[in-house]
């Protein structure tokens, strides 16, 4: 089973926003994050994705394809520029990113028609009450 890491969505207005901003950064079929240090877990993370995190919630994954050290020495993590919708799931602000197990992974939504998700708000407050 894969690992995953979970990222704050830092500066995204909404989640469209953030699909909008991967399929634009999208150059060359990959989206390119910087990050300071290379996971210590990076084999365990083939296959896994980088989980968004919107208002406190999970709001989509971006496959990862892998990593690449820059000429800086800070390191990439190298997305599919698409933004798969799953279903929300709150999650606490953090600073970086952090690992996500497999079993602990929200599923990917089933309806990603434009305008059937929750916007992340309303989901967030339906989870809190313990209704999704």
């Amino acid at each position: 089973m894969p690992l995953h890491l979970t990222k704050i969505a830092f500066g995204a207005e909404s989640a469209d926003s953030l699909r909008d901003w991967l399929e634009s950064h999208g150059s060359g079929g990959e989206a390119r994050l910087t990050t300071r240090y290379l996971p210590k877990r990076e084999a365990e993370l083939a296959g896994g994705s980088l989980y968004w995190i919107h208002q406190h919630m999970i709001v989509g994954r971006s496959p990862i394809i892998g990593f690449a050290e820059k000429p800086d020495g800070k390191h990439w993590i190298r997305l599919e520029p698409r933004l798969i919708a799953v279903t929300p799931r709150p999650r606490r602000a953090h600073q970086g990113w952090r690992y996500l197990s497999e079993v602990n992974a929200p599923a990917d939504a089933t309806n990603t028609e434009a305008g059937d998700s929750l916007p992340a708000e309303i989901a967030s407050d339906l989870a809190r009450l313990g209704l999704i």
